[in-house]
């Protein structure tokens, strides 16, 4: 399939003089793991609710699957599995009346891959709802949005409420959608969940698209601390001139450096003068990349 599974065009929502989302621009492909990211209140839940035309935009388009979300949003829910981040269900229903009754919905599901989720999930399908943890009421509302096998799952903070085990059961689920050629969404502020299973991160702040990567990519432009060993002693000025260091220090054999550049272009300048011994990095995982994002458009404006 060639067509984007989900693309948003100048995507806009504002609440009177509020700016919720601005001009959003998205083209996802099939078969990736999307993560969506911005701390509570950035804008993620207006995006999705406006990608879905729960609400509806003030300008711009969304299309999921290649059909306009607005002009066919009835046909594009029988394709889709979808879990907003205010899940809430009928308290009476048990979990299994209540994955019965959107299966029903659906036209019917697969109730032996049910079970299999739930066993996944560790879910208790036979309590009422009303009587279940947010965590337990969440595994069911993942369970109802996997169920049908959709082409695009679109999820809104999955893992609230959720043990670690269950956690990472549910990342290796979205991996296996994606192996399989289908796509998700995944809407979070729990960082390290989208760098565990995301192709490609956005970062939104104050309704805008700050940054879309590759998780690789963001993490190849983060700082880094990097230390060398080398056959003689070092040139702190070698490792100056190479673009994205700062901070250097040297002791005998052993340089100490900052460094947010190219780290085969660093590489290159040392295996140029020296011998390596030894070569150890502490790369800054998604949290730190995020915070430093934020840090800089604070700073700019």
């Amino acid at each position: 399939m060639s067509e984007a599974a989900i693309r948003t065009e100048g995507l806009t929502k504002h609440y009177g003089k509020v700016e919720a989302l601005v001009d959003l621009n998205l083209e996802i492909p099939p078969g990736e793991v999307f993560g969506f990211l911005g701390p509570n209140g950035a804008g993620k839940t207006t995006t999705i609710r406006t990608m879905m035309d729960e609400i509806r935009a003030t300008a711009g388009s969304a299309s999921i699957l290649g059909m306009d979300t607005h002009e066919k949003s009835v046909e594009i829910r029988k394709h889709i599995g979808y879990v907003p981040g205010d899940l809430a269900m009928y308290p009476n229903l048990t979990g299994r009346d209540t994955l019965m009754y959107f299966a029903n919905l659906r036209g019917g599901v697969d109730w032996a891959y049910v079970d299999t989720l739930a066993e996944r999930l560790d879910a208790q399908l036979d309590k009422k709802v009303g009587d279940l943890s947010s965590g337990n009421r969440q595994k069911v509302g993942l369970i109802q949005a996997f169920m049908s096998k959709p082409e695009v799952v679109i999820m809104d903070e999955p893992s609230s409420g959720l043990d670690p085990l269950v956690q990472r059961e549910l990342q290796k689920m979205m991996r296996e959608v994606a192996a399989e050629g289908r796509t998700v969404f995944l809407s979070s502020h729990t960082l390290s969940e989208v760098q565990r299973v995301a192709h490609r991160v956005g970062i939104i702040r104050h309704g805008r698209l700050i940054a879309l990567e590759t998780v690789q990519a963001l993490r190849s432009k983060a700082m880094r601390q990097v230390e060398i060993e080398l056959d003689r002693p070092a040139d702190v000025d070698v490792f100056r001139a190479v673009e994205g260091v700062t901070d250097v220090r040297a002791q005998n054999n052993h340089v100490v450096m900052t460094f947010g550049g190219d780290m085969g272009a660093l590489l290159k300048v040392a295996e140029g003068r020296y011998g390596i011994v030894d070569i150890s990095t502490q790369s800054a995982d998604l949290e730190e990349i995020f915070l430093t994002y934020y840090q800089d458009e604070e700073a700019s404006a």
